[in-house]
């Protein structure tokens, strides 16, 4: 009994006691309300390419998609160290060790700045190469993507620093920091994109790659506010010390977050592929025009179904982030059985939730979203199909990133890499390929593809929670 109770004392019991359901919501919600805002830093740029004069509308959509491949090739790998971040701080602040959950902090920022100069060097003399393999050089899709990638490389070390402070506060539970600085980041987004996309308030026409500009300013003025939020914290958990800095600890942290960004370089590297196939059913039809200029339809009609998806998907993800928090502290507490009962009330939830989600992104109001997004009849008539499928599957795919993220919480990161590597380049890819393609079912037999990879992740990350090795891992 004496124990028990030693051991009750020891560990931060504030969240994983309470009812899982309500507890979920109340991490989830601001969550999802700031990375859904934050994914409005893209949505914003589809809106505004739409009122382009034809066909750059249509060419700046199209390069819109591996444009943000490429940069999250960068960004997003780097940006995957929150995942470490989350799991050690979440751990350490349920052990009540707050100054070792600050030095995870501090030791997770540094590398970011550090890495983050690297790899926007890196991305700066390989981008027009990168972007050379998706799209034809010489092209208006090119030279739109190249320009918009150049202005977003700049803020990949904001990008990465942002994601880690963010990690720290989901891992001690404060996941409304966040949300606040998004939504100021994103009013900023859309006045800069207004301003620079268009030429307004004086500011220079610089067309679509003025969105660039926009997110590169937006994104450095949105960590500017997480940072004046870490500050506020320097009484308890100390992050500003020199004796925090660890070679030890970082790559304690980095062993956790290399295998998520592997996985995130994967999943960039197959989505670029993928959105390959629909550059290449264009480059079918501009074929058999003879040659001449047109839309970029089925590029276009992709980044448009994307744009829509990602919302869901954010959404999706905010729930699973709220998942590893739980999962992470209710291993540190020696409380297995409650990280399984946040794991499976978390699904419960994205299931109904996402559910009805996907009846109105599928069914409901199919043809009104196609609408939203653009204006070309014809990317209107290619979008329907798929969009119809991959609202159906919505709720399948929020269950694949909730235990995604929930393996990740409970530093199961190595199967989650290994596994989306096996989906992406045996599934996503090269079903794609053959039926986009080489059967001729075109853009809607490339989307299907996409349906058969969600439903395999479902199945891989459902049997790897349900199995429970994940409860036995040490941080």
């Amino acid at each position: 009994m004496a124990t028990a109770a030693g051991r009750t004392a020891e560990v931060n019991l504030e969240l994983v006691s309470g009812p899982a359901y309500s507890t979920i919501l109340r991490l989830a919600m601001p969550t999802v309300i700031a990375m859904l805002s934050q994914s409005v830093v893209n949505e914003i740029d589809v809106l505004f390419f739409k009122q382009l004069p034809n066909p750059e509308d249509s060419n700046a959509q199209a390069a819109l998609l591996p444009s943000l491949l490429i940069v999250w090739l960068f960004g997003g790998s780097l940006s995957a160290i929150s995942v470490g971040t989350q799991a050690f701080t979440a751990r350490r602040y349920a052990e009540r060790k707050y100054e070792d959950a600050g030095a995870v902090l501090a030791n997770a920022a540094l590398f970011c700045v550090i890495a983050g100069i690297g790899l926007a060097l890196l991305g700066s003399v390989t981008i027009h190469g990168l972007l050379g393999l998706l799209l034809k050089v010489g092209t208006q899709k090119h030279d739109i993507a190249y320009a918009y990638s150049k202005w977003r490389l700049l803020g990949v070390v904001s990008m990465a620093l942002t994601m880690a402070l963010k990690a720290f506060f989901d891992g001690i539970g404060k996941t409304w920091v966040h949300l606040v600085s998004a939504l100021v980041m994103n009013v900023f987004n859309v006045l800069l994109c207004w301003m620079f996309i268009f030429g307004n308030l004086g500011a220079p026409r610089m067309g679509a790659p003025g969105a660039g500009f926009a997110a590169f300013v937006s994104t450095w003025i949105g960590l500017a506010i997480m940072v004046v939020f870490a500050t506020r914290e320097r009484g308890r958990f100390h992050p500003v010390r020199r004796s925090n800095l660890s070679k030890r600890l970082t790559w304690d942290i980095l062993k956790l977050s290399i295998p998520a960004a592997a996985a995130t370089i994967v999943m960039m590297i197959g989505f670029a592929l993928f959105a390959k196939v629909a550059d290449s059913l264009d480059e079918e039809v501009l074929q058999h025009a003879g040659g001449a200029a047109g839309e970029a339809v089925n590029g276009a009609a992709t980044m448009g179904i994307v744009a829509i998806l990602k919302l869901t998907f954010t959404a999706c993800l905010a729930f699973g982030t709220a998942t590893a928090t739980l999962v992470a502290q209710s291993l540190a507490a020696k409380r297995p059985d409650d990280a399984v009962r946040f794991g499976w009330a978390s699904v419960r939830l994205g299931l109904v939730i996402f559910g009805v989600v996907g009846l109105c992104e599928g069914v409901l109001f199919t043809g009104p979203i196609v609408h939203f997004i653009t204006d070309s009849d014809a990317v209107r008539a290619a979008a329907m199909v798929p969009m119809r499928a991959m609202g159906i599957i919505t709720p399948i795919i929020a269950v694949a990133m909730i235990l995604s993220e929930a393996l990740f919480g409970a530093g199961n990161t190595k199967f989650v890499a290994a596994a989306q590597f096996c989906l992406v380049f045996f599934v996503l890819v090269p079903f794609a390929w053959i039926l986009g393609i080489v059967t001729g079912k075109g853009l809607t037999g490339m989307w299907f593809a996409a349906v058969a990879y969600a439903v395999s992740a479902c199945i891989v990350m459902t049997l790897k929670f349900r199995g429970g090795a994940w409860k036995t891992i040490k941080l």
